[in-house]
């Protein structure tokens, strides 16, 4: 069995490789690698599988998802620009594919032990967009 939390934050970000030129940056990423950045209301879906637990009836806790969700993600995210405030993004290219892997890289060890495993991380960049990471 599948539950899911969603949670929302928005950020800027600059797509821009220091391995490339700056030609080749905007060929590649287009004006996403213009120097003042733009912004995005990301939506990111976080969905563990489990076992109802016969007492309680759930999976896991919604509010201790939440919470991990908001320490892990949400906070340390939320109106930052992710090249200059959210680390590893200094040196890994913020498009949605890393920052979809690096939530996962957040997330993950709240969900090593127990009955709980995180199943996927969905982040939607627009309301078109998302990237699906379901980890190794």
């Amino acid at each position: 069995m599948y539950i899911s939390r969603r949670a929302e934050f928005s950020a800027s970000h600059v797509c821009r490789s220091v391995e490339l030129s700056a030609e080749e940056n905007l060929s590649l990423y287009g004006p996403g690698a213009n120097a003042n950045g733009h912004g995005h209301n990301y939506v990111v879906e976080v969905t563990l599988s489990g076992t109802p637990d016969p007492t309680t009836g759930m999976i896991y806790d919604l509010k201790d998802l939440k919470d991990i969700m908001h320490s892990e993600v949400v906070d340390p995210m939320d109106h930052r620009h992710l090249n200059f405030e959210v680390p590893p993004f200094d040196k890994v290219v913020p498009t949605t594919e890393n920052l979809t892997l690096e939530i996962w890289r957040r997330l993950e060890p709240h969900f090593k032990q127990g009955p709980a495993r995180l199943h996927c991380v969905r982040l939607y960049e627009t309301e078109d967009t998302y990237v699906d990471y379901y980890g190794k």
